[in-house]
């Protein structure tokens, strides 16, 4: 405990940091020097502090044993697969709707409201509009939007449709 009366929030004078409970002297091995020790990889090659040899040999492998340079020969021979595996590929056939939906809609007009709002350049005459909101419904009724909707589908592919593309009611 201290002089001021004050123990810290230690709850009281029963721990002690020198001998305190669960501290045992000797505990941990002083004279083991973790650096001293030299690592050594599957084939007996010094390996670094990063896990790669230190004697010159460049390995293509990576961490999991697979030869890089192979498997990017193999990649470019499989056309990539889409879905949840592979990386996701646009459509090439649609097969979403090809209507805005309401909550397409909120977000074009509140995107293209905001953009608007700091400065973005006006795409249709203005005619004493000075709200941004009234100039993008302008502008989505002109269709002169100039975003991209993207809709993902369970497969894990998607697909892009202008906004001009899209049936507007």
């Amino acid at each position: 405990m201290s002089d001021d009366g004050y123990d810290g929030g230690r709850g009281g004078d029963d721990y002690d940091y020198e001998g305190g409970p669960g501290y045992t002297d000797g505990a941990f091995d002083e004279s083991y020097d973790l650096l001293a020790h030299e690592q050594e990889g599957e084939l007996g090659q010094e390996l670094g502090e990063d896990g790669m040899p230190i004697n010159g040999e460049v390995s293509h492998e990576g961490p999991n044993g697979v030869d890089h340079d192979q498997e990017m020969a193999n990649a470019e021979e499989q056309p990539a697969a889409a879905g949840i595996t592979g990386e996701r590929q646009p459509n090439k056939v649609r097969v979403t709707t090809p209507y805005l939906t309401k909550y397409e809609r909120a977000r074009i007009l509140g995107t293209r409201a905001l953009q608007i709002s700091m400065n973005a350049p006006v795409l249709v005459p203005l005619d004493g509009e000075t709200d941004a909101l009234q100039i993008a419904i302008k502008e989505l009724s002109q269709r002169k939007i100039p975003l991209i909707i993207r809709r993902y589908l369970p497969d894990g592919s998607f697909e892009d449709w202008s906004v001009s593309e899209l049936i507007i009611d």
